[in-house]
């Protein structure tokens, strides 16, 4: 199958350029073809790499604004954990195609999930697709047994992932507050024998930071301690870190996937993304889930990533629209190892057409200045060398169905 997206506007880590972009399988071939078995006409569009959403929970677009303005722990405790305990294999598959209809037609071809009932999360990835990094999001809450059935669950989930096509396993222990030593011990031991990522919650609220120094700790210095940090390990939103923690984290090779939407709504905190750069941390973006943002927008995450770092510092050079642009693309798929986020022969071919004829892109001075800082609208989007995204309509599945499910369960699930 072959595709050419014809006479478009492209970036590239060199700047726009103006010409054919022509995919061969799903890798980007070249650019001077003119015939295809599909032929795009990129005419008044500007191509970019498809976006990589680094940290979210796809399911929770369930959740979704079912419990807003409260701080994370008293959110956790009173809203989020109860309805949990309602779901089944079956909300989760629809809440995952509720998210990846939503991430699709916002732009993004990847995500790194984590999360319970994956099997749910893997067959709407597989019917889409996207392409999802998921794993089952272990919480042994300090107990043997119940460690026990984690990893039962994790070795489980990681065998069947591999009956689905669009499906990388990782391995997702939550967070240092919710799992015992040993727990991150064996998915650290169990990720570097199988050969997979590593996917984690830390220092997401200065509560966190806190509770844990009473150990005699800070969090980074305690996974650090133990030889779990490497350069397989994705950190979600890293709020509350010193410098020490931030060098350890590049020493390490570790990546961060950067929340501000989220971290901002529940005032967690914002993290200090403008050092992590200066020191070298491979730093992605993250919408983290519908629940506590409430969108799976990462043009949006962009743009707010920008602003409030300059404000929170008084600086308006610091994290400029290029920086969060490579983030949200080349940052994303260097943590993910993926040959992505570029559009470049030899790359996966993971393409979003932007029009660019809309009124909130117009004039068109800087392509990258008006993705980040304003609202583009999302025309096109390829995924690994498959049309998924036509016009603005989603081609794989029944949006409308997927709408009238999630309306049928969530009344159930509320109300049960």
């Amino acid at each position: 199958m072959s595709i050419l997206i014809r006479d478009v506007r492209y970036l590239t880590k060199d700047g726009a350029k103006k010409g054919n972009i022509y995919i061969e399988e799903n890798l980007i071939s070249e650019f001077k073809a003119n015939e295809a078995d599909v032929v795009i006409n990129g005419k008044d569009k500007l191509a970019i790499p498809g976006l990589v959403n680094l940290h979210t929970h796809s399911p929770m677009t369930l959740f979704r604004g079912y419990g807003d303005d409260m701080e994370l722990h008293e959110w956790l405790e009173e809203k989020i954990w109860p309805l949990e305990k309602k779901l089944t294999k079956k909300l989760v598959y629809w809440g995952s195609k509720l998210a990846i209809a939503e991430m699709l037609l916002n732009g993004i071809t990847t995500f790194n999930d984590m999360y319970f009932f994956m099997d749910g999360v893997a067959e709407a990835v597989e019917e889409s697709g996207i392409r999802g990094f998921l794993g089952y999001g272990m919480i042994d809450l300090f107990d043997k047994e119940k460690r026990e059935k984690e990893i039962k669950e994790t070795r489980s989930f990681v065998k069947r992932a591999k009956r689905y096509e669009r499906v990388v396993p990782t391995m997702t222990p939550h967070a240092i507050y919710t799992c015992s030593k040993e727990l991150l011990e064996w998915a650290r031991d169990f990720a570097r024998e199988k050969g997979l990522l590593i996917h984690i919650h830390l220092s997401e609220t200065r509560k966190e930071v806190y509770d844990f120094l009473k150990k005699g700790k800070r969090p980074v210095e305690y996974l650090d301690s133990f030889d779990f940090l490497d350069d397989d390990v994705i950190a979600a939103h890293v709020g509350w870190v010193t410098m020490n923690e931030m060098k350890i984290l590049s020493k390490r090779g570790v990546s961060v996937a950067h929340c501000p939407v989220s971290n901002a709504k529940l005032a967690s905190g914002v993290a200090p993304v403008p050092e992590m750069l200066k020191l070298g941390v491979n730093v992605g973006l993250g919408t983290d889930g519908a629940a506590s943002n409430n969108s799976l927008d990462l043009f949006q995450e962009m743009k707010f990533c920008a602003l409030i770092h300059k404000v929170y510092r008084w600086d308006p050079t610091l994290v400029n629209a290029r920086e969060v642009f490579e983030m949200a693309t080349v940052k994303g798929a260097k943590a993910l190892r993926l040959n992505a986020g570029e559009i470049a022969e030899g790359k996966l071919a993971d393409i979003v057409l932007l029009d660019e004829k809309s009124v909130g892109f117009q004039p068109l001075y800087d392509p990258i200045s008006n993705l980040v800082y304003s609202k583009p609208r999302v025309s096109d989007v390829i995924v690994d060398g498959r049309l998924v995204v036509r016009d603005g309509k989603i081609l794989t599945f029944d949006v409308g169905e997927t709408l009238r499910e999630v309306e049928k369960v969530t009344g159930e699930m509320v109300h049960r």
